[in-house]
């Protein structure tokens, strides 16, 4: 969610400044300001606050359990939103196009954790959607990382990708 929004969102843009935080380095104060956030939007808050701070949120984790919890609960507030309130936020966007990314990272925390089969049923999930991403970098980095997990799955491999979110390779975020 890191797209000009069409009117200010004083909610998108201070999990904006989190997310902006985190990728710095500061990793704990991110943290600290996005779980405040989650505790004035409560669980039944707009879906898309949800699905954005949640999958920042679980990048936040090095532990893939933690990660799991968040990235689970951006996919739960995910099937919430609508394509109309996505593109109150960014005109170009829609919700279909948030699963690669959020089946992606699933995949990847279960995987991590050992639950092959799991994991194996959101890498083919986020595989099945990735032929509708862009053909931009974004889909590029997002369809390469579905082909790496895939093949970490396939190894029974458990080790943290080093182009994870949070680690010191590239982001894959919603968009």
């Amino acid at each position: 969610m890191t797209t000009t929004p069409a009117a200010p969102d004083p909610t998108m843009e201070a999990i904006g400044q989190a997310v902006t935080e985190g990728r710095t380095g500061d990793i704990v104060t991110a943290r600290r300001k996005l779980l405040a956030l989650w505790s004035e939007i409560g669980v039944t808050g707009d879906p898309l606050h949800r699905c954005s701070l949640a999958h920042y949120l679980a990048d936040l984790y090095e532990d893939p359990a933690q990660a799991l919890v968040w990235d689970t609960r951006a996919l739960d507030a995910a099937d919430a939103v609508t394509d109309q309130r996505v593109q109150e936020h960014h005109a170009g966007l829609h919700v279909a196009g948030f699963y690669p990314s959020l089946h992606l990272n699933l995949a990847d925390n279960f995987r991590r954790l050992g639950s092959f089969e799991a994991a194996s049923e959101h890498i083919d999930a986020a595989g099945a959607l990735a032929p509708d991403l862009p053909r931009n970098s974004y889909g590029d980095l997002l369809r390469g990382a579905i082909q790496e997990v895939a093949e970490a799955i396939a190894g029974r491999d458990r080790a943290q990708r080093g182009s994870a979110p949070g680690s010191r390779g590239a982001d894959v975020r919603v968009q």
